[in-house]
């Protein structure tokens, strides 16, 4: 196993008992492991360390060298008395026997290196050992070539010794490639052969289990005993945290510590009960530190990211990380958790990551290996340990759609007949109301304006007092809506019950609809009259911890009667100490219906005879959706208790249609959700990395799970690269284009980019179609060849032929045919060209013959088009064009007579139309100025205007180019698009492999600016004072928090009121009840929230995607700030649970998290030196620490 490492050149001392746990903001963090082969993270060895320059220079009588290296300057420590010392030097024996390249070399020069690389601790360990060696060494001397040849035999044996463990180790234990399926860094072995095997292999185990082990626990064992790291996907209850407890088992009989880190509180304080007769396990979340010198430590997974960033000495001793819930990856708020941790666990950490059945493992997995650089053995069970059935529930009987993962269509079919049958025999059927797949209504609405339906004055009323707030968006009264749910629930409970299939978890998506639904059951109870006994005995004695007046609270007493009645609910707005007392008694089984929200199935390890659905559409927070098959099956999977039941049920509620097939097969055995990365930078991130030189940010970067594919590929992109780099380029040879073409097809290309921007809606204006009448001058687009042409209108579009006749001259002239010269005689190849004869063998027709003029009527077309000539030396061509071709209009017009061009074809008129255009042509430019868009084309968008003077221009400087008229122009365009293409092509994969191609740079970039322009960091990125509190800054915005410190925000507010606004950056809740508050509280909050908007306009500044407003509502929520402020002056919480609508839970999970981030203002107090801050946050979190808020976990304390 790999000991820690330090970031930096030199090794940290480890710090003060007190930051032995949590750290300090003082460390650096450990060197993350997979860093040691990445350019960024080598330690660079001064220059002449290695190769003994500096000592040579001391013998040939140098000064020595005082500066150590990465100082500055060193201490001054006067001169230095002369020492004598004899120099061992010995003839360098590695140059393969040619004497003329044998050297002297200094013999410590390795142990130098050596002491450079290694920690100083080990170092001084062996300082007596090394010295002993070094002198046998010095006397050896004479005998060097006899030791070389000693070292080598041992050496050989040394390798033949290992090589044949190695090749023992895989006969064992099957490990040898022909038998490892290897995806990069994930693998997968053959875990039946292990299993045969499995106490061959380990005769030894840590901890024994009194059942039998299934073939994926054993595989897990295994690779754990050899010190692999894991990889387990199964259902859930599949048995996962058996490996979990074998990591236990290891790090006590090696004396290490493992940690199990959960995403949910709940999970940490149960797994702590479940391990605590077991291990020696301590406790660590926000609020609770039990034991935590323990060799088993579970912890959420944000403590201990901030165990590693604050680099606490802890770590040096960690042997195993536990990632429970590794799905939870998926979590946009939270999962960038879990890739900050992978990434900066150090190197001689192991993982055991245990996660439900996910498509991409083998990804995942392989991402961790190739950050980490160690290989990650991919196990786990697609198999159920209890086959689920799933049922439909219409209209009093139960429909089974699926079993054993297979799809039942008949079941569907005969849910439907029967929704026919009961609406063609319905005397009157109520308005249909909109279900999607099996929700109403009702649900949708109440889930939407949940916080809205429970006002101040009825939060805590009774069932009979509910009507005050409607459940359903119409005007349905409470007292029809407890009838028809009752009704439902009770048919349902009956028939769970006849077939004896309960206890049963109901999941709905509403915390107000659970306790509804569980109050419209006023007279069903289920608990026999032991239950009842045991229920009362067992919440006596858990309430007995509150006192008397908390004891009453309306929701303890509603709870309770429920309970008796073997009814619960389960949900974020109970109070904690309710919660626990609801999931103990649900383990126990006396529960036999409960009512709760998703987060049973994530949090609670409480699996239930059945699970039913009261709809498959949930509101997520932005919109209404289906539900995902992941959430699904991670709900259905508490259905079945292993070794109890043969079967689980889930079953899906419809009140007044069935789903369609297809929404029932995509939710029930669609394919899971696929593991994404949510990783995002934030400023605590940045701040902490830019203290470690070693880890740069944008190391972090090409490390997370988004960046992964890309930066597997990067090999392949180098190989491509250097081949790219290594192909020959071709070169033009031409006097006119060799220098030139690259310059020409830049102004090609941009001008193609302007014309496309603006030809449509220039020549399609009107004022442009008035211009393009007969003899006006005209740039077109060549059909095949790069450059342009400039041609005349000869007649526009008419009733028969859309296209404008237009002469275009060409730059090439066509090859002459083969001893025959045509005069004036049109030949029906077209690519055959016409040539002019000398004057003298011209026909009298030829030259003078002009046809009359006072010829009328419309021109007739009789010469066929495409019609090719050549004229004054040039080649042209008079064909139809669309006005989309037309490139340009220009300012010229000239005499052309239509008649003798269009029906006659005569010769004399062509050669002069053509020697008119080329007449046109003055100061070397090729085309006449182009019509003026504002004085002539009339138009009016500064851009289209700008873009046609900048296209204009780009053509004049193309007919100036050298390139221009060259005659194997096309030719040569297309060898510089091949160059361009080329060099592109070599851009883009350096850019590509660079960091500026990372998905974040431009985000990172702007946060960097945001950090420098608030004073955290300086222009050299070292954090400064202002950076270091930021970095305290976990519980809330890290930048409102930090400004609102230094601005002293809180110096004029007491320890109640102080806190009270403080519970702005804490609370989460969205829509609330309208505080009323002092008029110096309404002040620190304007304060407060104009600050977040100077903060949010500031990043929008520096093109970060932020809006202020919805930036500042976002991180401050002040809806609790009254209830904060009478809790801080002592008001019992009964009374200030009056004065808002938000759940008792969430006003103490509220409380609970406002305490942590009263430490965290405490310790940044202590950084800036501000004494009465930390005295006021001191009283503040005593105000607050009281009575049933922070009452003892049950699960920590026991009942």
């Amino acid at each position: 196993m790999y000991g820690d490492q330090d970031s930096g050149f030199f090794p940290r001392m480890v710090g003060p008992p007190k930051d032995f746990l949590r750290g300090s903001v003082n460390n650096r963090p450990f060197r993350p492991g997979g860093l040691e082969d990445s350019q960024s993270s080598e330690r660079v060895l001064p220059e002449g360390v290695s190769s003994g320059q500096w000592v040579q220079e001391l013998l040939n009588g140098g000064p020595v060298q005082t500066v150590p290296p990465s100082f500055k300057q060193s201490l001054d420590l006067g001169d230095l008395m002369p020492y004598p010392q004899t120099w061992n030097v010995y003839e360098d024996q590695s140059s393969h026997g040619n004497a003329s390249d044998s050297t002297l070399s200094i013999q410590f020069d390795d142990l130098l290196k050596k002491a450079w690389e290694e920690d100083a601790f080990s170092e001084l360990e062996r300082d007596d050992h090394t010295a002993e060696s070094e002198s046998l060494k010095a006397e050896a001397e004479p005998e060097a070539n006899k030791g070389i040849e000693t070292d080598a035999t041992v050496l050989d044996e040394i390798l033949s010794s290992a090589k044949t463990a190695i090749l023992t180790e895989e006969a064992i234990t099957g490990n040898s490639n022909k038998q490892l399926r290897k995806e990069g860094w994930a693998t997968k072995g053959d875990s039946q052969d292990i299993a045969d095997r499995f106490y061959d292999l380990v005769p030894d185990m840590a901890i024994e289990f009194p059942f039998e082990l299934d073939n994926f626990q054993k595989e897990a064992i295994c690779c754990l005993e050899k010190g692999e790291s894991v990889f387990v996907a199964a259902h859930t209850s599949a048995g996962k945290t058996v490996v979990a407890e074998y990591a236990f088992a290891l790090a006590t009989k090696h004396c290490t510590r493992a940690v199990y880190t959960a995403p949910i509180k709940t999970i940490s304080n149960q797994k702590y009960r479940d391990f605590c007769g077991k291990f020696d396990v301590g406790l660590l979340t926000g609020d609770v530190s039990i034991r935590p010198e323990a060799s088993c430590l579970i912890m959420t997974t944000e403590i201990l990211r901030s165990m590693l960033y604050r680099g606490a000495d802890i770590i040096r001793d960690i042997e195993w990380v536990i990632f429970d819930e590794v799905h939870y990856v998926n979590d946009v708020e939270r999962g960038v958790v879990w890739e900050e941790v992978i990434i900066m666990l150090p190197r001689h950490i192991n993982f055991v990551l245990l996660s439900a059945t996910v498509p991409n493992t083998f990804e995942f997995a392989d991402w961790i290996g190739r950050t980490k650089q160690k290989e990650i053995r991919v196990t786990g069970t697609a198999k159920r340990p209890v086959p689920l059935e799933h049922c439909l529930f219409y209209s009093g009987e139960l429909y089974k759609v699926c079993e054993n993962e297979v799809f039942i269509p008949k079941g569907i079919k005969d849910a439907k007949d029967s929704q026919k049958k009961k609406n063609s025999n319905a005397v009157s059927v109520a308005p249909k109301q909109l279900t999607g797949s099996s929700a109403h209504q009702d649900g949708n609405k109440s889930q939407k304006h949940e916080a809205h339906s429970r006002g101040k004055q009825n939060k805590h009323s009774s069932a009979k007092d509910l009507g005050k707030s409607s459940y359903s968006g119409n005007s349905q009264n409470n007292g029809a809506f407890r009838r028809s749910a009752a009704s439902n629930w009770l048919l349902l409970i009956n028939k769970l019950s006849k077939k004896s299939l309960l206890p049963v978890v109901v999941f709905c998506f509403s915390k107000n609809y659970c306790d509804r639904c569980a109050d419209a059951l006023t007279g069903t109870d289920l608990t026999s009259s032991s239950e009842k006994s045991e229920i009362r005995v067992f919440c006596d004695k858990a309430f007995s911890r509150l006192k008397g007046s908390d004891r009453n609270l309306p929701q303890v007493l509603r709870v309770q009667s429920l309970l008796h009645r073997g009814i619960g609910v389960h949900h974020a707005g109970l109070l904690p100490i309710v919660k626990e007392v609801v999931e103990m008694l649900f383990c126990r089984g006396v529960i036999k219906v409960l009512f709760s929200t998703e987060t049973f199935a994530m949090g609670v390890n409480a699996p239930a005879r059945t699970v039913v659905f009261d709809a498959l559409r949930k509101f997520d927070g932005k919109e209404f959706r289906q539900l995902l098959p992941g959430e699904y099956t991670q709900m259905a999977g508490r259905a079945g208790r292993r070794g109890l039941d043969k079967t689980g049920t889930v079953v899906v509620m419809c009140r007044d249609e069935v789903p369609d097939e297809s929404d029932l097969r995509r939710v029930i055995v669609g394919s899971a959700t696929r593991l994404e990365s949510q990783f995002r930078l934030t400023y605590i991130m940045i701040l902490h990395l830019l203290r470690v030189e070693e880890l740069k940010v944008e190391d972090m970067l090409k490390r997370s799970f988004a960046e992964f594919h890309a930066q597997k590929k990067l090999p392949e992109k180098q190989q491509l690269l250097m081949l790219k780099r290594a192909l020959p380029i071709k070169n033009i040879e031409c006097i006119k284009c060799e220098s030139a073409i690259e310059d020409y097809y830049d102004l090609y290309m941009e001008a193609n980019e302007c014309n496309s921007k603006m030809s449509e809606a220039v020549m399609q204006s009107p004022n442009a179609q008035n211009f393009l009448v007969q003899g006006r001058v005209v740039v077109m687009k060549a059909e095949t060849g790069i450059d342009n042409l400039l041609g005349v209108v000869l007649k526009g579009p008419s009733d028969t032929n859309r296209q404008y006749i237009v002469l275009v001259i060409k730059s090439e002239i066509p090859p002459p045919e083969k001893n025959m010269v045509s005069i004036g005689k049109k030949s029906s190849d077209p690519s055959q060209g016409y040539f002019i004869a000398p004057k003298s063998k011209r026909g009298f027709e030829e030259e003078f013959y002009r046809k009359p003029s006072f010829r009328k009527g419309s021109v007739v077309i009789k010469i066929e088009l495409p019609y090719h000539g050549v004229a004054a030396g040039v080649g042209y061509e008079v064909k139809g064009f669309d006005n989309k071709e037309f490139l340009c209009i220009c300012d010229s017009k000239i005499k052309i007579d239509q008649f003798r061009l269009l029906e006659d074809g005569n010769k004399a008129a062509f050669s002069q139309t053509v020697q008119q255009l080329l007449d046109l042509k003055s100061n070397g430019n090729k085309y006449p100025p182009a019509l003026d868009p504002i004085k002539d084309l009339k138009l009016k968008d500064a851009e289209l205007v700008e873009t046609y003077y900048k296209w204009t221009s780009l053509l004049q400087k193309m007919s100036a180019n050298k390139c221009h008229g060259c005659v194997k122009l096309e030719e040569h365009m297309k060898l510089a698009r091949e160059i361009k293409k080329h060099k592109k092509d070599l851009k883009d994969l350096e850019f590509q492999m660079s960091d500026e191609a990372l998905l974040q740079m431009p985000a990172f970039q702007g946060r960097i600016d945001v950090l420098k322009e608030i004073g955290c960091i300086d222009e050299d990125l070292v954090v400064q004072i202002k950076g270091r509190v930021a970095c305290e800054m976990n519980s809330g915005e890290e930048l409102i928090c930090t400004v609102c410190l230094f601005e002293n925000q809180f110096e004029e507010l007491e320890p109640e009121e102080a806190v009270a606004i403080m519970s702005a950056f804490v609370f989460q809740q969205k829509n609330t009840s309208a505080p009323s508050l002092t008029p110096k509280l309404a002040k620190a909050k304007q304060r407060l929230y104009d600050t977040a908007i100077r903060l949010g306009e500031l990043q929008a500044q520096y093109n970060l995607q932020i809006d202020p407003e919805e930036y500042a509502q976002e991180n401050l929520k002040f809806g609790l700030v009254e209830v904060v402020y009478e809790w801080a002056k002592g008001t019992p919480f009964a009374e200030i649970c009056e004065l808002t609508d938000v759940p008792e839970g969430l006003i103490v999970r509220t409380i609970v998290r406002l305490d942590e981030t009263c430490r965290e203002f405490k310790n940044a107090a202590a950084i800036m030196g501000n004494s009465a801050l930390h005295k006021k946050m001191d009283l503040a979190s005593n105000a607050i620490k009281r009575d049933i808020v922070f009452a003892a976990s049950l699960y920590v304390t026991g009942v």
